[in-house]
Order: structure tokens, then C-alpha cells, then sequence
């Protein structure tokens, strides 16, 4: 994905040790290649004792390219993957805090139906909702309640995983198989939208 100001955007997933320290390297690693991070979600992945990293990266094309590979030097990285251009399926978080009095509070949970959100907290004067899937999803949702008043906006980044194979034998993640088999070629979904 291009960027407004003409930089590219990778996804990149990484498992990683669970030590101090070990994000301080990473982003340090991305300071000095000058990437930005545009998102980062860290959490403990299915193995003990590690962590999974999804970062969303951005800078130039020629040089971001190579991400994966220079995280892959680090000693506490296990794994890297440079995710871009599989089949991914992956979602964001975002919990919502609105000003809600009981007037605004219908409007309100008519959005939270149309968009279906949950709602996690009702308050005498606010009302806090949780919002996933793609960002134009969340970015649009926000965007119709600020008039509402926005309290607060918590975002977790994407998170992202390879969509599963539709063919036994097949590697997670592609678009299309062998030459020698027989052909299927998933519809590439738009960078904005998460959904299946």
C-alpha cells in the first residue's frame, strides 16, 4: 500500500522472545534504517515464553522491502515473515468512549447496530463501545459519533494472520497453487478492509 506522502506500507509478523528489552532493539533497528512504525500490536502467542509482533512499517519502497530480513539478524527474534503480499486476513481494535446523554444515547446505539458494535460500558453520561475490523470500518464510525463528543479512542493496530489453505496440501497464505494443480485464485481484498 502507498501512503499520502508516496511511502510504502509492509505487514510483517514476528515471533519473538518474551524479554525486556527486545522492542527497544526492534525499534531502534527501525530508527536507524529510518521506517516508521504506523502500527505495532504485541501479545503472548501460542508458545510459552513467546511473544507474537505484528507491525505495519512505512517508508521508502526500496528499502522497506528488506525489513524482514534485517529483523531476522536480531538474536531475539525466532521468526520473521514479511506478510504484505499473501492472503492475510486480519482485523483492528478499537475501544470508544462517546459522551452519551439519554438523547444522544438512542442515535448512538442505532450506529452501534448498524456497525455492529459492541457495547462494553454504560455510564450516567458516557457510553463505551468496541469496534473491530477494517480501519476505514473504525475511522467512519468514529467520524459519526465526534459529534457527539469523543471522550476517548483506544486503537490496537492491526493484527494479522495468513488465511488457510483451501487446498490439502497447499502452504496457508497463497493466492494461487502449483502449476501442475488445479488452479484457484482468491479475490484480493483492499488493503482497508479486513473482512472475510
Amino acid at each position: 500500500m502507498t501512503t499520502s506522502n508516496g511511502t510504502k506500507q509492509r505487514t510483517i509478523s514476528a515471533l519473538v522472545h518474551d524479554k525486556p528489552g527486545v522492542l527497544a532493539r526492534i525499534a531502534g533497528l527501525f530508527r536507524r534504517r529510518g521506517f516508521n512504525i504506523a502500527s505495532l500490536a504485541v501479545g503472548r502467542s501460542e508458545q510459552p515464553g513467546m511473544s507474537r509482533m505484528t507491525f505495519v512499517v512505512e517508508g521508502p519502497e526500496d528499502v522497506i522491502r528488506h525489513v524482514s530480513a534485517q529483523l531476522d539478524r536480531l538474536i531475539d527474534v525466532v521468526d520473521v515473515h514479511d506478510i504484505t503480499e499473501q492472503n492475510i486476513v486480519w482485523r483492528e481494535l478499537a475501544l470508544i468512549k462517546v459522551t452519551a446523554d439519554a438523547v444522544a444515547r438512542r442515535e448512538i446505539l442505532e450506529l452501534v447496530n448498524i456497525f455492529r458494535v459492541n457495547v462494553i460500558d454504560i455510564g450516567a453520561e458516557s457510553l463505551t463501545v468496541e469496534i473491530s475490523g477494517g480501519r476505514q470500518k473504525i475511522d467512519s464510525f468514529i467520524e459519526l459519533v465526534r459529534k457527539f463528543g469523543l471522550e476517548e479512542v483506544i486503537r490496537t493496530g492491526r493484527v494479522a494472520t495468513l488465511r488457510g489453505t483451501l487446498i490439502e496440501g497447499e502452504g496457508d497464505g497463497l493466492f494461487q497453487s502449483d502449476a501442475n494443480k488445479p488452479t484457484y485464485v482468491l479475490p484480493v481484498t483492499s488493503d482497508e478492509s479486513g473482512s472475510v
